[in-house]
């Protein structure tokens, strides 16, 4: 077998099927496993997409979110095993493929217009 149907057979294997449509601007929960010395937990992760880039498997979103006054962005690539599952929470309505703005902006100014239709 060529290497390149290996790696092809061994990412379709870890591919998620039931992922829902995430597009810039979700507020989105997602589940992470979390390693602490031997144990292994889930922990909750909400924030806004701010930006997503396909690419296959190798799909990643960011999300952003305030925790005690202070910005913290994480980078999740979708279809890896330590991601348990993604939730909508809820859709926003943007004109922007990448959020880099919400950055600079504070308190109020980083809300979003909710859309309605989904």
């Amino acid at each position: 077998m060529k290497l390149q149907e290996l790696v092809r057979t061994l990412e379709t294997r870890q591919e998620k099927k039931e992922l829902p449509q995430i597009s810039i601007g979700d507020t989105v929960k997602v589940d992470v496993y979390i390693q602490e010395g031997n144990k292994q937990r889930l922990q909750p992760y909400q924030g806004t997409v701010i930006a997503q880039h396909k690419a296959g498997i190798h799909t990643t979103i960011t999300v952003r979110k305030v925790f005690q006054g202070v910005g913290v962005e994480r980078v999740f690539t979708v279809h890896s095993p330590c991601l348990q599952s993604i939730q909508v929470v809820r859709r926003a309505k943007v004109r922007r493929a990448k959020l880099y703005y919400l950055r600079d902006r504070v308190g109020k100014g980083t809300r979003l217009v909710t859309r309605l239709k989904e």
